[in-house]
């Protein structure tokens, strides 16, 4: 009969794989390298949460520096765009703002604000 790996050596080795590059015990003994494992993961995950909420958090200060420059508020500006139904994400109008002022400024004519300049 053929011989059949134990199912624990083989989960061991998986988490001895993924703990490589770490330090001392936690890359060479399973118990402390499957803590770490797990740490790790834990905060990889929270971090792609916060990730998202920074990067929105950077969207709305961009979009604010921008409608600030033409005399405007921001909660003024994304209440202006609701009404006249553009559906412009804060993403997509952040990128405007820094990289195509006159186009982001045509997106402000067109939420209902007009100037003389």
């Amino acid at each position: 009969m053929a011989r059949v790996k134990s199912k624990a050596a083989i989960k061991h080795k998986k988490v001895l794989k993924q703990a490589k590059g770490y330090h001392s015990s936690r890359r060479k003994r399973y118990k402390t390298a499957h803590e770490a494992v797990m740490h790790a993961g834990q905060y990889a995950y929270v971090g792609r949460k916060l990730k998202k909420r920074d990067l929105r958090s950077l969207w709305t200060v961009r979009i604010s520096a921008a409608v600030k420059e033409l005399g405007l508020s921001y909660s003024k500006f994304i209440n202006a765009l609701k009404k006249s139904k553009i559906e412009i994400d804060r993403k997509v109008l952040a990128d405007l703002a820094v990289k195509n002022k006159e186009t982001f400024k045509k997106v402000v004519e067109k939420a209902g604000f007009f100037f003389t300049s």
